[in-house]
């Protein structure tokens, strides 16, 4: 399935289902080292090749919502909604490849899939210092409603989050 909504500049960001020729983008994607450092909770060992691909593979069979965002017909990143396993509550995540920051790519992302997940209410987490995710979150209606730690393998130390909800 494949939705759309014209940027501002008229380029288009569009959302579609996850093809397996997207996961090697992913995978290239996910390596980056300021990109990690900003997502903070990620693998803990990223450039591993085989435990990427276990991963998606369990990812895609869940069966959870998960989407491709294009932007001008490219792989841009993913946004995807899974159910928390301690805390039972749905949660949004998204990942946006470096050369598509600033460009509210994101937001249109996942403005696009939250009309599409009606599922509410919703939260998400971006650690403290990543403000771009943040902002993202707020700028889609997710208010800020608490504060958590954990450890954050890009950062090799604890880091502070903000969790946030979506009514």
């Amino acid at each position: 399935m494949e939705t759309g909504l014209n940027t501002i500049d008229g380029s288009g960001v569009l959302l579609r289902d996850v093809r397996e020729s997207d996961l090697p983008i992913f995978f290239e994607q996910q390596l980056d080292k300021d990109a990690s450092w900003m997502a903070a909770f990620v693998s803990k060992d990223p450039a591993n090749r085989e435990a990427f691909n276990a991963h998606w593979s369990k990812i895609l069979a869940a069966g959870n919502p998960i989407q491709t965002i294009l932007f001008n017909g490219e792989v841009a990143g993913y946004v995807a909604s899974y159910t928390d396993e301690e805390l039972g509550h749905p949660e949004v995540t998204y990942w946006i490849g470096k050369p598509y920051w600033g460009k509210g790519i994101a937001t249109r992302g996942l403005a696009m899939f939250l009309q599409q997940v009606q599922t509410r209410p919703m939260y998400g987490r971006a650690a403290k210092d990543n403000i771009g995710s943040v902002r993202v979150l707020e700028k889609c209606g997710f208010t800020r409603i608490g504060e958590d730690s954990g450890y954050a393998n890009a950062r090799a130390r604890e880091t502070e989050e903000y969790i946030l909800r979506l009514e």
